[in-house]
């Protein structure tokens, strides 16, 4: 008899899951600067935190302002657990948003979500200011501001060690260019799904900053300005959180049910499968030696990005009637059956780690 299928899945929810890009932390917490902790100074911020979780959540610039929102921005506290503040510098108010409630509003809103699971970012950031130019290190004080920002947008940021090596290649001329391939080859040992290229200048008191950002084979670009270094970090990491939620948030409409179909699994990539496949709904269908079938609902272009952030190669229509199957488990008695690839339903994506 065959090893159960169930005792198989169940052993794989044991497994811990590995990072494929990261889980963002505090998302539904948001901080808002405030100029003292008057009633209306905490409206405003309240209505400002809002604003940005609204954003984190959706990528949608304009989604907060809805219609379908309008009774949440008349009482946000039916979706905030608690307030406080912190003296910082710079002085913020912590807002606390119910995760369940605000999910819960935003659907009701009409409105799809951004997990929590998103693509690591390593940014190769270069202040070039009167003093001179200075590419970001993790370890620097100019690093915080980057921080904070990306916290604020929601997006898991790493910054280079920025010794000798790495200050030579993040100079200007690389990151103002578009070859990713000096970025991409420094940017092997710190494991990250995309990379960003950013040069912000100093001018008058004002700063601006041009900035590229790879994930792929596809490449983004555009600029930013602020008063400080600390509102261009914010500008810029808004514009990239922008560009990167429309190919992992599926919109209201845009959906349609398919078949995913994985080659090659084992227990450790079956849990990352299913973290992966949180935000489409995944629904196991089938398994068969090292191929797995999976209901989903989503946009395939979306599906395809989110299975990129683990690797995962797509195979052709034309390959897959070909490719073998491996038998995960041999049967505890009886002779081995000639493993058979499972059905899969029409239409189909199919990938192969």
């Amino acid at each position: 008899m065959r090893l159960k299928k169930c005792l198989f899945v169940g052993c794989l929810s044991l497994i811990s899951l590995p990072a494929l890009a990261e889980t963002v932390t505090n998302l539904y917490q948001v901080r808002e600067p405030v100029s003292g902790q008057t009633p209306d100074e905490k409206t405003r911020a309240t209505q400002a935190a809002l604003e940005t979780l609204v954003i984190r959540l959706t990528g949608d610039g304009k989604a907060a302002q809805g219609p379908g929102l309008a009774d949440v921005r008349k009482d946000p506290q039916q979706i905030i657990s608690q307030y406080g503040y912190d003296a910082g510098p710079p002085e913020t108010l912590q807002v606390d948003f119910d995760p369940a409630s605000t999910d819960r509003a935003l659907r009701q809103a009409g409105l799809s979500l951004w997990g929590s699971n998103r693509p690591v970012i390593m940014a190769w950031w270069l202040n070039d200011a009167t003093d001179g130019a200075n590419l970001v290190g993790d370890g620097q004080s100019s690093a915080e501001p980057l921080r904070r920002a990306a916290q604020h947008r929601g997006l898991p940021l790493r910054l280079p060690l920025a010794d000798l090596a790495e200050q030579g290649i993040g100079n200007a001329k690389t990151l103002d260019g578009n070859d990713v391939k000096p970025l991409k080859e420094a940017s092997e040992r710190y494991g990250s799904d995309a990379i960003l290229a950013v040069h912000a200048q100093e001018n008058g008191g004002q700063w601006q900053g041009k900035w590229h950002l790879w994930l792929g084979d596809k490449m983004e670009q555009g600029s930013a300005s602020g008063a400080s270094s600390a509102e261009l970090a914010d500008a810029v990491l808004l514009a990239v959180s922008q560009r990167l939620a429309p190919r992992f948030v599926v919109k209201p409409g845009a959906s349609s049910g398919m078949a995913l179909d994985v080659q090659g699994m084992n227990l450790e990539r079956y849990a990352q499968l299913l973290r992966l496949l949180e935000p489409f709904g995944g629904r196991l269908k089938s398994v068969e030696g090292d191929r797995v079938v999976f209901d989903v609902s989503g946009s395939a272009d979306q599906l395809r990005s989110q299975l990129s952030l683990a690797k995962l190669q797509e195979v052709l229509e034309s390959e897959v009637a070909s490719a073998p199957v491996n038998a995960a488990q041999p049967p505890v008695d009886g002779p081995t059956p000639t493993a058979q690839p499972p059905v899969v339903s029409a239409p189909a994506l199919h990938f192969r780690w």
